[in-house]
């Protein structure tokens, strides 16, 4: 026991215990039984761990504790993400906080890179010591980073090989454009916001000068790119107008009057101005009917020289003033009024995101969405839950060319090189796309200076990671054997931006697929329901909840570098109000505990601290159960199986077999919440209270043999706990496991590599040891309510009498007289004959037996004439609702179903009777 401590505390032995585990390689690949693979969707390398990775990752880990307690040969793949964009952010700024003069621009390309791979080598592998202290059990010695060179190769092959496939071209298209980065950006990275702005109509003149059209608009800088206006066909205001030319205000041309069913004839004038070039669904129109494209914007969003003169040069909002000031004076600008739009945002840099038409590398992604829907839809690949089939397929129906060019430095540089006069080569280097165009030696090339997105990396890395396509470095890790992987743990989020690709990619390349389940979890939102972010300052960090943090600290943490610095005082106050003390240090156990039961399959999940803290209270009280066995058990030592002699025993037993087999359904289910809680029912009720509570007797007793088969069931039923629920709280339990396994004869260095507990390790005739037990514990129940309810100390002596019952409850009596009298502290039972006077008592009824207590010398009469009579009304009621379920069935109800609550009606009645015959009594 000197090795126990006496009170729970994990900042004591969690570190330590990770550090040995990783030591010993436990977490490496066994090479043994069949596989089991999971994939880690990689971290951006800028970042920290945050609840969403927290979530993710604790149920991955416990997946891969699970199976590789099972015996299976278990690779959980991890790694991080380059993150092109949030990494040149970070880099420039530490440059600009350095106050050294040096810039992104200053370096040059070269220059920046190298400094991108000196912080990468001091700060790039945060997030993945930070995993460390969640538990995460991944063969750190795979961990991928994926600019490495292995995945940097199976970039550009992928690259060379769908070009080659004529998959990938280059081509203008409008895009997502931010300002500030001035690059290409991804839909998921572009934020829509609800602001206040205007609308501003314009009439533009008929060319003819029969008259004019209104038009209304947000964004009224860009009608310098106008192309056309439009109109619904079938409206028949303007039917007449169809073909005709317009005047565009501001300029020397003429545009045409089109029709076109995308208009919205409700809305404003029915007239609207088509800019193909700067709305992405003028685009679509543009296209339809062949329209001119005019690009006005720079990369910075000024006006270029494709605008009249006097405007080339302005800022885009500065144009916007000028040419609102310039329609007014010309008597056009019809009315300005307020209205709600949609903004687009930078999710990076919270700029107005404009979509811009330039050059860009694009995939085409029909034939492979085609493909990638149909391994779905033939059950190749499963989601979990199910119903996410239908936001996959929506986005398979309905994908775009995909852009995978960014304009930035840091990245996987496009592996295309052009002449002078603008050709493209492309090849795994510049001699191969020579070699390839036969390209004199003397030519002059330059690579193309665009890098690729973030995500074509990503979508790579099912078998990326395995080498492919180096075929030795595919023998070495194990390209065969670990894909396709068994599950991927991702959120919805990202289904179609890196699940959906990764399944098209790895069908492309690989022939296979690259995972077999696919399990989606909800999004983490705060305990109101409110999605967790920065600018509302209620952002949990995981690490605090594990370690703890004071007030301070977690204000300072809400209130720094807020996007909207005038939002602090209104976060500090919300967060002194929530947590007026700090957060207490719950431990990683707690916190993982926590995680998965909340892992409902539903779409949000509120994250409650109450519950992190009941969790640690779980821990703790798991502890100091370990405390009690290892007290009563000490100087004992046991192998094998228990030869229970004590109906406890055996009960606990036939418990521990049943939840066992419970635990690998949910596993196979991916019901993490109800995983969490039977394995909590079990350890904290049925072991915890009950068997501890029910060995007492048997340990304090006469019979030495049942007292020491009593130490052996307790010393065997909690190691086997404690490998349930390893998986979930791997600190405490290792901790634990090591002061119980050597009682027992184990030698095992670990308990994470003991098998997982199955219901044939604990199989036996048990059943009428459970039926036993089941009443003993009603008994037991019964009483002490009785007890608690007129006062009665713990210590004094009741008698109990008895009255009515069966044969069974008569049996029962004389085997669980001593465990009964020593629990409920009786100074005797006596058995009273049916119908005989019975002196005032209070009442408990157990099925037909009745159970009473003589209130002389216990208790205030008139106070338990009050408490059965509240008794009497609760009972009522149950009768009367079980009743109404009975009258209300239907023949469609199944008969089981009607019997379970005839049964219940029958016994509620029979408690009632006896309450009332009791209450009469009084």
């Amino acid at each position: 026991m000197t090795q126990l401590a006496s009170s729970y505390d994990p900042k004591t032995f969690e570190t330590a215990l990770y550090d040995a585990w990783e030591k010993a390689g436990h977490f490496k690949p066994s090479g043994k039984g069949e596989p089991y693979t999971i994939l880690l969707p990689p971290p951006n390398v800028t970042g920290t761990l945050h609840m969403g990775h927290a979530f993710q990752q604790t149920l991955m880990d416990a997946l891969v504790r699970y199976h590789r307690m099972r015996g299976y040969d278990t690779l959980w793949q991890v790694g991080t993400d380059h993150a092109g964009i949030a990494t040149e952010m970070v880099v420039s700024r530490n440059l600009a906080l350095a106050n050294t003069g040096e810039t992104r621009d200053s370096l040059g390309r070269d220059g920046f890179i190298e400094k991108v791979w000196e912080w990468k080598a001091q700060s790039g592998d945060t997030i993945e010591r930070q995993m460390r202290r969640l538990g995460t059990s991944s063969d750190w010695s795979r961990s991928t980073f994926t600019m490495d060179p292995q995945p940097s190769e199976a970039v550009v092959e992928a690259f060379v090989r769908w070009h080659e496939q004529g998959l990938i071209y280059r081509g203008q298209r409008l895009v997502n454009w931010d300002p500030v980065l001035k690059t290409a950006i991804s839909d998921l990275e572009v934020e829509s916001v609800e602001e206040d702005g205007f609308l501003w109509s314009i009439s533009y003149p008929l060319a003819d000068g029969s008259g004019t059209l209104t038009v209304a608009t947000t964004r009224p800088e860009t009608m310098l790119g106008d192309t056309a206006v439009m109109v619904h066909p079938e409206d028949e205001r303007y039917a007449h107008l169809i073909g005709k030319m317009v005047k565009l205000p501001l300029t020397d041309r003429e545009i045409p009057v089109i029709a076109d069913d995308y208009v919205d004839r409700e809305f404003g004038t029915g007239v609207v101005k088509v800019t193909p070039a700067h709305d992405f669904n003028d685009y679509q129109v543009g296209l339809r009917h062949n329209l001119p494209m005019i690009n006005l914007f720079t990369p910075v969003a000024a006006i270029n020289d494709n605008a009249p003169e006097k405007y080339r040069g302005l800022d885009r909002y500065e144009a916007r003033k000028v040419i609102l000031a310039e329609l007014e004076d010309l008597g056009i600008l019809v009315e300005t009024k307020a209205h709600k739009l949609q903004v687009p945002r930078g999710d990076r840099t919270q700029q107005v995101i404009e979509p811009y038409l330039t050059d860009q590398w694009f995939v085409k992604m029909d034939v492979l969405a085609k493909r990638g829907l149909e391994l779905v839809e033939n059950g190749s690949i499963q989601f979990v839950p199910a119903n996410w089939i239908n936001t996959y397929r929506h986005w398979m129906e309905n994908i775009q060319d995909w852009c995978i060019s960014r304009q930035l430095w840091w990245g996987h540089r496009i592996p295309a090189w052009f002449d002078d006069a603008g050709n493209c080569y492309v090849g795994r280097d510049e001699a191969e796309a020579r070699a390839k165009n036969t390209l004199a030696a003397d030519l002059a090339l330059h690579q193309d200076s665009d890098v690729l997105e973030t995500w074509f990396s990503s979508q790579l890395w099912p078998f990326s990671t395995l080498g492919w396509p180096n075929e030795q470095a595919m023998d070495a890790r194990g390209f065969e054997r670990y894909l396709p992987s068994s599950v991927l743990i991702t959120g919805f989020d990202i289904i179609f931006f890196w699940v959906a690709r990764m399944i098209m990619a790895t069908d492309s390349f690989t022939g296979k697929i690259p995972f077999k389940d696919v399990y989606i979890t909800g999004l983490i939102r705060d305990a109101q329901g409110q999605k967790m972010s920065k600018s509302k300052g209620n952002v949990l960090d995981p690490l605090d909840i594990i370690d703890g943090i004071s007030i301070e600290d977690l204000v300072a943490k809400r209130t720094t570098g807020l996007m909207k610095p005038k939002d602090a005082p209104k976060i500090e106050k919300a967060t002194r109000r929530e947590f007026p003390e700090g957060i207490i240090a719950h431990g990683a156990d707690a916190l993982r505990f926590t995680i998965a039961a909340l892992a409902t399959h539903g779409r949000d999940i509120k994250f409650d601290m109450n519950r992190a803290e009941g969790y640690k209270n779980f821990c703790n009280k798991l502890w100091n159960a370990s405390r009690f066995t290892l007290m009563n058990t000490e100087g004992s030592s046991f192998t094998g199986v228990p030869q229970p002699r004590t109906d406890a025993e055996r009960w606990i037993l036939a418990r521990l077999a049943a939840v066992s087999a419970e635990a690998q359904t949910h596993y196979a289910n991916y019901r993490f919440d109800l995983l969490a809680q039977c394995l909590y029912e079990f350890a904290w009720n049925e072991f915890c209270d009950w068997f501890l509570e029910l060995t007492k007797p048997a340990l304090n007793g006469a019979d030495a043999d049942d007292a020491n088969s009593t130490r052996h069931t307790l010393l065997y039923v909690l190691e086997a706990l404690l490998r349930l629920l390893h998986p979930l709280t791997p600190f405490v339990t290792e901790q634990l496991w090591r002061q119980v396994a050597p009682r027992l004869g184990i030698t095992d260095d670990t308990i994470s590599l003991r098998p997982y507990p199955t219901a044939e390790e604990f199989a036996g005739d048990f059943a009428r040891a459970e039926a036993d037990v089941e009443w003993l514990k009603s008994m037991v129940n019964a009483l002490r309510r009785v007890r608690s309810e007129l006062n009665v100390p713990p210590s004094k002596l009741v008698p109990l009498l008895l009255q009515g019952g069966n044969d069974d409850d008569r049996a029962r009596m004389t085997r669980f007289t001593s465990s009964l009298s020593f629990l409920l502290k009786l100074e005797r039972i006596e058995w009273l004959a049916n119908g005989s006077d019975t002196p005032p008592a209070a009442a408990a009824i157990v099925g037909d037996l009745t159970l009473l207590v003589p209130l002389e010398g216990l208790v205030d009469l008139g106070a338990e004439r009050a408490r059965l009579d509240k008794e009497i009304a609760r009972v009522e009621s149950e009768k009367e609702k079980s009743g109404t379920k009975l009258a209300k069935f239907t023949d469609k109800v199944p008969a089981a179903v009607v019997e379970q609550e005839r049964v219940r009606l029958v016994e509620w009645t029979a408690q009632l009777d006896g309450l009332r015959s009791q209450r009469a009594k009084l």
